[in-house]
């Protein structure tokens, strides 16, 4: 009777997975969905520690508590421009707790002499595996975007020849411990293998690849997951880590199509190294013109349309309450405003959406690529926010450019472009963009916060 009431529990809580993964797919519902997937978890480790016949109650009171306050002050306190820092070392941390757990059983069981059999042993080489490359993969990509080390991809002659060579000896060590799963050299062997595999297959990736790879290695912490569940034969750890691990595949394939590129060109194809030279010896695309917030409130005042484009300059300002302020003061003049929303803008999937939804910017001003880039020939004016390689028209015009087909949005098409950026610095891309040199395009040079603050009183004071 206990164990069907465990399995009703795991049952109940993996169907609070899915219903909050479903709700997680728009901003309207992601709160709820965060919920419902909270409340899911708690229950399956609620039902997960009745289930064992011996547990440490002090120990696990003594990790909740310290796991709680740690996570409580990281939400207070970490900025949302630093929230995919974040998510990068919560992905490492689920890589290191499979790894851990899958450990550490593998010693329980050599304490018993009790070998695992089935699929028990494939179960721990993968949890081992992925969770070793997950966490080391995860604690570079934190490093690169808090920029503790380049952001540009780091290579070396003979680099791919190095790592397939190393990829093949893990898989070789993986065999060997399948064969004897007890053995604990072995173990620790490609557990090490796998923590370099982790680091040499993400400092060749660039900045600009960066949202792709933190969807791709939050998948890898959910399948990390799955073969743990395979291995506490917990159907709840199973079905949890499945669900993140296939989000986080799909998320990956968002990202990969919204830059028209594969997932083995991102990974592989050191993707702004080669772009650097091509900045610093390119030709000159003309003189940028420089503006000022009154310049532009006169144009603004006179628009009957406005599409605000977000980018990472408005992440580092910390703009947003001071753009949906300016927005607020346009849509009472009478002037419809919108939001242009690109699937890679920023540093992480959805990076934008999250800061405007802290703002409390209405969800439906909010447009997707597809959908507004049609109406850019009838807007009057686009307000860029620090946005750069998302809006380069090179991407559809020059077919030596390294972006060439990648979907953009289409912002040159507008009457009036304003282009909020602190220099002319090129975007993670490492490439210059010809829309700031167009006729329909002026540049405000500038903090984000500060020239929005700027723009919207000389709007209310024209």
């Amino acid at each position: 009777m206990t164990t069907t009431l465990i399995q009703l529990a795991y049952l109940i809580a993996a169907v609070l997975f899915i219903l909050g993964l479903r709700n997680l797919s728009s901003p309207k519902t992601a709160s709820l969905g965060n919920v419902m997937s909270a409340v899911g978890m708690l229950i399956a480790i609620v039902a997960t520690l009745l289930y064992q016949e011996v547990v440490d109650y002090g120990m696990v009171i003594a990790g909740i508590l310290v796991g709680s306050v740690i996570g409580l002050v990281a939400a207070r306190r970490v900025a949302m421009t630093d929230m995919p820092q974040m998510v990068a070392l919560l992905n490492g941390f689920g890589g290191a707790a499979s790894t851990l757990v899958a450990g550490a059983e593998v010693i329980g069981r050599i304490s018993t002499d009790q070998p695992p059999t089935g699929v028990v042993p494939i179960a721990v080489v993968l949890s081992v595996l992925i969770g070793g490359i997950t966490l080391t993969g995860s604690l570079v990509a934190f490093a690169k975007l808090q920029e503790l080390m380049t952001g540009s991809p780091i290579q070396y002659p003979g680099q791919q020849f190095i790592n397939a060579a190393i990829a093949l000896g893990t898989l070789a060590l993986c065999v060997l411990l399948v064969m004897s799963p007890l053995d604990v050299g072995l173990l620790a062997a490609v557990a090490g293998a796998a923590l370099l595999l982790g680091v040499l297959l993400v400092i060749p990736i660039g900045g600009a690849d960066m949202p792709v790879v933190i969807a791709l290695l939050n998948s890898y912490s959910g399948l990390a997951a799955c073969a743990t569940g395979f291995v506490l034969d917990n159907s709840a750890l199973v079905i949890s880590g499945s669900l993140v691990g296939a989000s986080g595949l799909i998320l990956t394939k968002i990202m990969c199509d919204a830059m028209n590129r594969s997932l083995g060109n991102v990974l592989f194809g050191a993707f702004g190294a080669q772009t650097e030279q091509a900045v610093v010896g390119g030709e000159d695309q003309g003189t940028a013109t420089a503006y000022t917030p009154l310049d532009a409130a006169v144009i603004f005042s006179n628009a009957q349309s406005v599409v605000v484009v977000p980018g990472y300059g408005m992440a580092v300002a910390q703009a947003q309450h001071a753009v949906r302020e300016l927005t607020d003061s346009l849509a009472e003049s009478g002037i419809e405003v919108n939001f242009a929303i690109h699937p890679v803008a920023g540093r992480m999937p959805g990076h934008m959406n999250v800061l405007l939804a802290e703002a409390d910017v209405p969800y439906d001003r909010l447009i997707e690529m597809d959908e507004i880039n049609p109406q850019f020939p009838e807007t009057d004016v686009v307000l860029v926010l620090g946005a750069n390689d998302v809006v380069n028209p090179a991407a559809r015009e020059d077919e030596s450019s390294p972006i060439y087909g990648m979907p953009v949005l289409e912002v040159d098409k507008a009457t009036h472009v304003f282009v909020i950026k602190r220099s002319m610095n090129p975007g993670f891309a490492g490439i210059q963009n010809p829309l700031f040199f167009k006729d329909n395009t002026m540049m405000i040079f500038g903090d984000a916060k500060k020239v929005v603050i700027e723009l919207n009183d000389a709007i209310k004071n024209y």
